[in-house]
């Protein structure tokens, strides 16, 4: 009853704050959610442009300003959202120009595990408050708490790792519960950031947040997988040009048990550069350095020789004498006909060519590659939107020999949640008109899993590298051969479309299996009302 009134209350101040339509702040992000980046990069298809970069996400509205919510023929979360904005002053001349912005946030769902025969449900809920001044500074804060019971394949997951994915601690609300009947867990999540542009090429971001890296449903190279992160960001947009770098803080939380006290700090350097040789051409590089806090010596803390924006990390691990975790990437985007685009990755952990030549398996051999395309207005029924992407990854990618220093965050991978030695097929259909969305997505996988006899072939990216078994020899796939599928069809009719209120059912079918007999076969079936303006990820 409580849910109830609160979206009663939410709908008439809806209907009762008009909007001011003044352009947004170029200090401001976008949301860091499908629902907004899909209506961008669907109009960028169609309407190239040498300035906008599509593959660092959140985008910052900067490169958004020729983009008019109104050229976007359906409803959905405004992209230049001015929804319960107030402003202090309408008038133009005015010198000193804030406003204050505020959203619901709403997740309430009902569903039923058809392989354990219990109902689940989520229940959670909370606000996104943004301050803006004079377009060149905004301020947000996003808080979302509430509780859930999960289906049994999620559930596996959360007890396992002692996280709600993407979200934080999972905190049992009552121990003693099995898995079958349902456990319930409490968790809360803060999120925001403060944005200062003093001109429109430069921005300095300070936060804790998440980053996207990729022109893809899945990266390879940094994902929004995991829970959020602090961050200092600093971006340029010269010419065709977009130079970003970032300083991150992530957590080690295996032997925590929750207790903060006990987590293990560890930092990341980013540098990413985007070039836009044409509007329909794309070519990018990527490089991170992830450093523990503490090694078996001393507490390094940040390490400054990191800091140098423009260094290539390799030889600087060299100088130091350190083991440092560092990582290479690549990223490439073409559009074609302003009607699909095409887009790869490449992921270089170690990359040595005389081993990779001898194609004998070397284990350090770790890189991954993704390629993949989206059709728009497919087969010229506007709206229908077909997307396919496959996805390697070599065993021991993104570990280290040191689990402090694995490319990963809060109990999950920063890239791709799989981890390594897999490989990935997805399928992906949506169709829109006007307030409503019917998507169906399948995901096909195989990977190798460990066994007894062989507890570390190269998948799970929180065991040290040092432990593998063999130094030649080695595949992706190789283990226990395990395939995963999941076929969801999604169903979503949109209430108030600029706060991405919908209502949403659908049915996922989740079948995991391996050579040695293990078949489980999870039906789910489930139906909410949603404000998500974030991405919830459950198909690995």
């Amino acid at each position: 009853m409580r849910i109830i009134n609160l979206i009663l209350i939410f709908v008439c101040f809806h209907f009762a704050v008009k909007a001011q339509m003044t352009p947004n702040a170029v200090s401001q992000n976008s949301f860091l959610s499908n629902d907004i980046s899909n209506p961008i990069d669907e109009y960028f298809i169609q309407h190239p442009d040498k300035q906008f970069h599509s593959s660092l996400k959140p985008f910052n509205y900067v490169t958004l300003n020729k983009l008019n919510d109104d050229k976007i023929n359906y409803k959905h979360v405004g992209i230049h959202n001015y929804l319960m904005t107030i402003h202090t002053s309408d008038s133009s001349k005015s010198k000193n120009k804030i406003n204050f912005q505020i959203l619901p946030q709403l997740n309430v769902e009902q569903g039923k595990d058809l392989l354990t025969n219990k109902w689940t449900n989520s229940s959670s809920g909370g606000l996104y408050l943004k301050l803006e001044g004079n377009k060149k500074f905004t301020a947000t804060a996003t808080y979302i708490g509430g509780y859930i019971t999960a289906p049994n394949f999620n559930d596996t997951t959360i007890q396992e790792y002692g996280i709600v994915p993407g979200m934080g601690i999972a905190y049992a609300t009552n121990p003693n519960d099995t898995i079958n009947a349902g456990r319930k867990y409490s968790y809360q999540n803060f999120s925001g950031y403060i944005s200062y542009s003093p001109r429109n090429f430069i921005n300095l971001q300070v936060g804790k947040d998440k980053h996207f890296v990729g022109d893809g449903y899945r990266s390879l190279l940094l994902s929004d997988v995991a829970n959020n992160y602090p961050y200092f960001k600093t971006s340029f947009n010269v010419w065709k040009l977009q130079y970003s770098v970032w300083y991150s803080w992530f957590n080690n939380i295996q032997d925590a048990n929750g207790m903060k006290k006990d987590f293990k700090n560890k930092y990341g350097t980013f540098h990413y550069l985007s070039w836009n040789a044409t509007k329909n051409l794309n070519f990018s590089i990527f490089e991170n350095v992830i450093f523990q806090g503490t090694d078996t010596t001393i507490s390094r803390g940040f390490d400054p020789n990191y800091l140098n924006p423009v260094i290539f990390y390799r030889p600087v691990e060299s100088s130091l004498g350190s083991s440092d975790n560092s990582m290479l990437g690549f990223n490439f985007k073409a559009t074609i006909a302003k009607s699909v685009k095409l887009y790869g990755q490449v992921v270089l952990d170690e990359f040595y060519l005389k081993e990779i030549r001898a194609k004998n398996g070397w284990w350090a051999n770790k890189q991954g590659f993704q390629i993949g395309a989206k059709y728009i207005n497919a087969f010229t029924i506007k709206k229908l939107t077909l997307q396919a992407e496959y996805n390697l990854v070599r065993p021991y990618t993104y570990s280290h020999g040191s689990p402090d220093q694995s490319y990963t965050h809060f109990n999950q991978s920063l890239a791709h949640p799989f981890g390594a030695n897999f490989k990935e097929a997805i399928g992906i259909v949506s169709y829109k008109h006007y307030r409503y969305r019917l998507e169906g997505k399948f995901i096909y996988a195989e990977m190798g899993r460990d066994s007894l006899t062989n507890s570390n072939v190269g998948q799970n990216i929180f065991l040290s590298y040092t432990t593998r078994p063999k130094e030649y020899g080695h595949y992706t796939g190789q283990g226990v051969n395990t395939t995963f599928m999941q076929a969801e069809l999604k169903y979503s009719y949109y209430l108030i479309a600029d706060w991405n209120l919908r209502i949403e059912a659908g049915l996922i079918q989740r079948i995991y299996q391996n050579e040695r007999g293990f078949d489980k076969q999870t039906p789910f079936i489930y139906a909410g009302i949603k404000t998500n303006l974030y991405n919830n990820y459950r198909d690995f």
